[in-house]
């Protein structure tokens, strides 16, 4: 099973938005992405994780996975105005990212996967 990367500021602004150089979004990544915002005590998050680390299986070279601790990178987690966990961005090449809340199924997250990130499974 691959890791799913955890980002901080610093590789968040490297890998999904640079909020600094760009008053717009402008993705900066070279395949779309789902962000994962989570807490370790957060029953639900931890019924998302191996979900999500399958999805990163199955669509590896396609899509990346990546998360955000809520509790350890709180500015981040403000940005996006989360307010409930799990919350997952979907972030698409070319067009404004979109938020779904709650613990989803995986086949809800292979549908918003083709629908909002245009990317078919392997």
């Amino acid at each position: 099973m691959a890791k799913i990367e955890h980002l901080t500021e610093e590789t968040f602004k490297q890998k999904v938005f640079n909020w600094e150089a760009n008053k717009e979004w402008k993705f900066e990544g070279d395949l779309p992405c789902m962000i994962d915002f989570y807490a370790d005590w957060c029953g639900p998050c931890k019924m998302v994780a191996p979900i999500l680390e399958e999805l990163q299986d199955e669509y590896k070279g396609k899509l990346n996975i990546y998360k955000v601790d809520t509790e350890d990178q709180r500015r981040l987690s403000q940005m996006f105005g989360i307010q409930s966990i799990p919350s997952l961005l979907f972030v698409p090449m070319n067009e404004q990212p979109q938020m779904a809340m709650g613990a989803l199924p995986k086949e809800t997250f292979k549908r918003a996967i083709a629908d909002v990130l245009k990317v078919a499974a392997n």
